[in-house]
């Protein structure tokens, strides 16, 4: 039995393919679909599919008639692409792979038009796959082309928590898309269902490699390259070699690209057959370095070394590059970021800052000002939680920002409530450093994730809990403030106070409708629209919190008449009597007072 590869985790894949049968069912379903077409007229590029329910499996195969050789390839216009944007109104199926971090990718434009004439015969498709059955999709060439496109649209047509995960298996077909198309490469369940078998002696899935590519009309309007994506299985009489690294497997689709590489239509099935007796990896004792003894022995099962019209490639440079791609990789696949594994330690870390939030209050301080002043050593700890809650949310943001819409719709939903919490408990704590350290205008610069976190909520459609205004009330105590910015708006009203103040004593000229005064009118309206809907925590009103702090600055300036003579609105009066107190109860009334 072939030891796993030690470049690539694509290795498991290839290795089950070949001794599941997989390799061998796809092909002879291709077979099949080809000896019926045989007698067929030649036309451009008909689509003909077959579906072949078997044991152990499904199978449904794509073919064009007749077969796309490299001619086709390098005819002018069978290489351009057309971009996810030109086909929204033609061919909108693809528009779920677009994310936020990348809005658009290019296709094959020849691919594409394959793919749409079998637009009609898609719900028949799918009516005929099995979620329970194992389905493998397959294809030839150009038909190869098609299987993928078709594999990508039935990603969105299923549920994969439900269904079983669908494998593509290509062989010999042309690259699709460019390296826009990173949606399936971040995310790695849809990018584990694609293996692309190449034979060394193929030149079709090298041709699109060496042509940078000007946009047809209907695209962008920026020069493209071809890029890869899934696992590649690289084959040759030696054996074969899996690699998922899209770089390396560019560089060595180019390297091995030939203008005088055999023109003839490559027959896969002694190449299916011949895998089933090879290895990909044998002794390498003689070498002193395992590392490098994997690498080279995967490099040269491709076929590298042998007699081939590609006989001037550098091997050691391939080599050296296989290597140097494992290297950087290692980082990245010990440090993969799995939000669920880290869950546990995100809820530890928010039971902590509960803790703190409450110790806070049951020594007169909220926990914002608590955090602001720094009067306790114990709050260098919780500098340490917020941290690393911080650096969790920021990860995941921009994680599922990077996901393509439909996963990333789903997966916004189940963290929605995770996020809320998070953003309204840690935000204020960041805004307390922002005004500690004598910055100003924090909403000006307020970071991204917040920002996201609080958008995917206003998206959702629906407020975080479904708690109305009467459940609200009795659990005002435990409530979290709701806009994680009131205490930058709190901030910015005291700064205003103490300006107009300085202002007022340096001259009896004031500007009463001055930008000073209107924000602390529209602060004011703020903090009662919060109020009313029982949308901010009561600890504003301990004594020590900087709410109070306004308050006392405020009835200063309306005392010496800055704000116009016999100022009142609903909030001051509400201060005033000191109605507040009623708040923590859920007992407030908002009579209506007119602004004088």
């Amino acid at each position: 039995m072939s030891q796993s590869p030690l470049f690539s985790g694509g290795s498991e894949l290839g290795n089950l393919a070949v001794t599941s049968g997989v390799l061998s069912d796809s092909w002879d379903v291709i077979s099949a679909l080809y000896r019926e077409m045989n007698n067929a007229p030649s036309s451009d590029f008909l689509v003909r599919f077959k579906i072949d329910k078997r044991p152990n499996c499904n199978v449904i195969a794509f073919v064009t008639w007749p077969p796309c050789t490299k001619e086709h390839l390098q005819a002018v216009g069978a290489a351009d692409f057309v971009s996810s944007s030109a086909l929204k109104d033609t061919l909108p199926l693809f528009e779920f792979l677009c994310s936020k971090a990348n809005p658009c990718f290019s296709i094959n434009k020849l691919a594409v038009e394959r793919f749409k004439s079998l637009r009609g015969v898609l719900p028949f498709l799918r009516s005929e796959i099995s979620d329970s059955e194992p389905l493998i999709i397959t294809g030839h060439g150009l038909g190869g082309s098609v299987a993928s496109l078709f594999t990508l649209w039935l990603l969105s047509e299923i549920n994969l928590s439900k269904t079983k995960r669908p494998l593509c298996v290509t062989f010999g077909s042309p690259l699709i898309g460019d390296e826009d198309l990173k949606a399936i490469l971040q995310y790695s369940v849809w990018n584990s269902c694609f293996l692309h078998v190449v034979s060394a002696q193929d030149p079709l899935p090298r041709v699109l490699t060496s042509t940078h590519n000007s946009p047809s009309t209907e695209s962008a309007s920026r020069t493209n390259e071809y890029k890869p994506f899934g696992t590649f299985m690289l084959c040759s009489e030696l054996g074969f070699t899996c690699f998922e690294d899209p770089e390396f497997i560019l560089e060595f689709l180019k390297a091995t690209y030939s203008e005088v590489s055999p023109h003839f239509l490559v027959d896969y099935k002694p190449v299916v057959e011949q895998l089933k007796l090879k290895v990909i990896c044998e002794d390498t004792s003689w070498f002193s370095q395992p590392l490098l003894a994997g690498i080279t022995v995967q490099v040269l099962a491709t076929g590298l070394g042998q007699q081939q019209p590609w006989q001037n490639i550098d091997i050691n440079a391939l080599i050296a590059k296989a290597e140097r791609e494992f290297k950087s990789m290692i980082p990245m696949k010990t440090q993969v970021f799995d939000p669920s594994k880290e869950l546990n330690d995100e809820k530890i870390n928010m039971a902590r800052m509960e803790w703190y939030k409450k110790a806070s209050k049951h020594s007169g301080i909220g926990y914002y000002d608590r955090d602001k002043n720094q009067s306790f050593t114990s709050d260098q700890d919780v500098e340490k939680y917020k941290k690393t809650l911080t650096c969790y949310w920021e990860k995941l943001v921009d994680e599922v920002d990077k996901k393509p819409q439909k996963e990333g719709a789903s997966f916004r939903t189940r963290w929605l409530f995770g996020g809320t919490n998070y953003r309204r408990m840690i935000e204020p704590l960041d805004i307390a450093a922002f005004y500690r350290d004598g910055h100003t205008g924090y909403l000006k610069g307020r970071p991204k994730h917040y920002k996201l976190l609080e958008q995917r909520l206003n998206n959702d459609g629906r407020p975080a809990s479904n708690a109305n205004i009467n459940s609200k009330k009795k659990n005002v105590e435990a409530n979290l403030t709701e806009d994680s910015c009131f205490w930058a708006h709190v901030e910015e009203a005291r700064i205003s106070c103490k300006l107009m103040l300085i202002r007022n004593s340096e001259s009896s000229i004031v500007d009463l409708e001055g930008p000073h005064k209107s924000n602390l009118i529209a602060f004011e309206g703020y903090v009662l629209g919060l109020l009313r809907n029982y949308a901010v925590s009561p600890e504003i009103f301990l004594t020590k919190s900087s709410f109070m702090g306004w308050w006392k600055e405020y009835k200063e300036i309306i005392a010496k008449g800055i704000m116009g003579t016999f100022y009142s609105s609903p909030l001051t009066e509400l201060m005033k009597t000191r109605r507040y107190s009623h708040y923590a109860t859920g007992s407030l009334e908002f009579p209506e007072i007119c602004m004088q």
